[in-house]
């Protein structure tokens, strides 16, 4: 009892002189390495739980994947927190490989073979999950997560495949069903490459980049609606959706390829019934110009996003990173050099997700033992 009684009249002590301190100190700390001051003491432990929930609060992170074209295929993460505006480099073994990694709606990451799926969306990609090939195969299909389904649908046709077959994946049977065709006027543009994908916890959306016509699918009740006209006006060239601050928003492209002239947000409101478009924000001129980089062209960008956050990158020079956060329907600007490309990323497959990485999820990543993890210059 003395003991005891010592030690609490000393963490006492220490909360009484350093506790507002500590807090402020441990606020400024990146989120990789509070997890071990949690272990210092239970002082510590309520300081930093109280500078996450007071001070600073964990932001979504863009986690930034390499993935190298020759085998053995070697797999590196990198992952931006906005929280510290640190870069965080992740070393981890090789994931098995199955095809070329991709990611879809910002938190799936899978590869995707004639033979099997390989899919993954805890927020470090800490677990991979796996299950034969789906019933038909087609390269650049649509994949994306809805509720507890998978769907995977359309791509390039080959063999005299129907270009618009669907099939859904149940995590929890682990079966596939069919679930049959997407809309005919999607035929030419039923691939990855051409349409835009977003969704919530009950549909898929899919929007055509080139023109905003947009259609929603619900893997529930296997039932289409649509087709929606979001394109914001003919100065819009190219288009992307996405969910940021618990809204769909669509991204629009100003002018033409050759000559991008700005960058805008809108906000689709409605129900499903009719959907309109509502401006949130422009990108300032001096962001335009870094997300362009030294690209000629810019046919289209893509977009990661979680939470009040989006990330906005160029695919043909991901070298700048653009970073929108949305507060109270208000867009704040910002932009981070993207650590990874350089020279050597000529030969690997770069591949961008956005999660909600808190403290737990950083301290399973270190209780894993086959990863290490670092603060790097950016």
């Amino acid at each position: 009892m003395a003991k005891e009684r010592m030690v609490k009249d000393e963490e006492e002590e220490e909360a009484q002189i350093h506790g507002d301190i500590l807090e402020t100190i441990l606020s400024h700390v990146p989120l990789i390495d509070l997890a071990p001051s949690c272990h210092v003491s239970k002082t510590w432990e309520r300081a930093v739980t109280s500078s996450l929930r007071h001070l600073n609060p964990t932001k979504p992170w863009l986690v930034v994947h390499t993935q190298k074209t020759r085998s053995p295929y070697a797999t590196t993460m990198h992952a931006y927190d906005p929280r510290s505006s640190v870069w965080v480099e992740i070393q981890e073994p090789s994931i098995n490989y199955v095809s070329a990694l991709r990611s879809s709606h910002s938190t799936l990451l899978y590869m995707l073979s004639p033979f099997k799926i390989s899919f993954s969306v805890d927020p470090l990609n800490l677990t991979w999950h796996r299950a034969d090939a789906r019933l038909v195969w087609r390269p650049d299909p649509i994949v994306a997560l809805v509720g507890h389904r998978i769907v995977v649908a359309g791509g390039t046709c080959e063999f005299g495949e129907d270009p618009l077959a669907m099939e859904t994946y149940d995590l929890r049977t682990r079966m596939w069903d069919t679930c049959g065709s997407m809309p005919e006027i999607l035929k030419d543009s039923a691939a990855s490459t051409w349409l835009s994908v977003a969704v919530d916890e009950h549909r898929m959306y899919l929007m055509e980049k080139s023109n905003g016509v947009t259609h929603a699918f619900n893997p529930s009740t296997k039932a289409w609606q649509g087709p929606f006209d979001l394109r914001p006006g003919k100065q819009v060239f190219s288009s992307l959706i996405g969910f940021v601050s618990n809204r769909m928003v669509l991204v629009g492209l100003i002018g033409d390829a050759e000559n991008v002239k700005g960058v805008k947000l809108w906000e689709v409101e409605g129900d499903m019934s009719e959907l309109k478009l509502k401006e949130m924000g422009e990108m300032p001129t001096e962001l335009v110009e870094k997300l362009k980089g030294e690209s000629p062209c810019v046919t289209s960008i893509a977009m990661t996003s979680m939470g009040d956050y989006a990330y906005l990158h160029n695919p043909s020079d991901p070298g700048e990173l653009i970073l929108c956060e949305v507060e109270d329907g208000v867009c704040k600007w910002g932009s981070v050099r993207n650590v990874v490309v350089n020279d050597a990323t000529r030969m690997r497959n770069l591949v961008f997700t956005c999660s909600n990485v808190g403290l737990g999820d950083v301290e399973d990543s270190l209780r894993s033992g086959h990863r290490r993890h670092g603060v790097i210059d950016s």
